[in-house]
């Protein structure tokens, strides 16, 4: 059963703003509601008043901007799904909300919430690691980005404060010799949460030696992690097998797995390689195009 709460509907953004610049913790947004209404009904949280701020348009959307891509916070993963712009320059993330949850949660879910949320498993975080996102948070006081990888601090803890909103995610337009994927492993093949996760993109020059590289990697982890020594060694090489292979098994190193319910910590250590090798390899094929 629910608990009692007050349900406010501001109709702007600096209406929302000014309910939540108290920093009451009896105060909380409420955007898709898919992971806070579980938490209330289970009697983890029982705040007195949710700000609804789900349906306000400054929140909503996705756009290019001075050489971004831009998602509001308030955006569902449904609308990723359906959005030219993320099939154009988000392929890791569209193949990640089309994962995420079933059809009924997408449409309520919000970029923002999972982020926010911030499960290790969360499986928007690593595509969004990989394509070098920030996290834009707004409050009475003005705005301020964060990379990502730094937002995300903890098992369900991040850098936001009681009086911000996750306004934005945005990261670059990838060039047009990058070649990005995400790759889950659930017990089901849909509506599971991920056991293992990773996502990875990659810049190779003409010659076809690799300029940049960023792997990510969720549920391996108290937070989604970037694999920093993986993508050292991709760069200034050829994605030749070897080099793949290498940076594969260095990518194990940057998680700390846990036995769970879902898998153990030696089988989410393998299944990391595993992955991280496949969307290398995909990545090395594609650049061979």
């Amino acid at each position: 059963m629910l608990p009692e709460f007050d349900l406010l509907r501001p109709q702007t953004l600096p209406e929302a703003l000014a309910l939540l610049a108290d920093n009451d913790p009896a105060v909380m947004p409420l955007a898709g509601g898919t992971n806070l209404i579980v938490e209330l009904r289970d009697g983890q949280r029982s705040p007195r008043k949710l700000v609804d701020v789900g349906r306000l348009h400054e929140l909503r959307g996705i756009r290019r901007d001075d050489g971004h891509v831009v998602v509001g916070g308030a955006t569902t993963i449904a609308e990723l799904l359906a959005h030219p712009l993320i099939a154009e320059h988000g392929r890791p993330l569209r193949q990640a909300a089309a994962l995420l949850g079933n059809p009924l949660v997408r449409s309520r879910a919000t970029i923002g919430g999972n982020l926010a949320n911030a499960s290790p498993a969360a499986d928007t975080a690593p595509p969004l690691m990989a394509l070098g996102a920030e996290v834009e948070l707004v409050s009475r006081n003005g705005t301020r980005r964060l990379p990502l990888h730094d937002f995300m601090v903890d098992v369900n803890a991040t850098l936001i404060r009681p009086d911000e909103l996750v306004a934005a995610v945005r990261w670059p337009v990838p060039p047009a010799n990058c070649a990005a994927g995400f790759y889950k492993i659930g017990l089901r093949k849909a509506d599971a949460c991920s056991v293992i996760n990773a996502a990875a993109m990659v810049v190779c020059d003409h010659g076809g030696l690799c300029r940049q590289a960023r792997i990510a990697i969720g549920a391996a982890a108290p937070r989604p992690v970037r694999a920093h020594r993986a993508e050292a060694v991709l760069e200034g090489r050829l994605l030749d097998s070897r080099t793949i292979e290498e940076a594969a098994r260095l990518a194990v190193e940057a998680t700390q797995p846990i036995d769970d319910i879902r898998g153990s910590a030696a089988y989410r250590r393998r299944m990391a390689e595993v992955i991280v090798r496949r969307l290398l390899t995909q990545a090395a094929e594609a650049q061979a195009q």
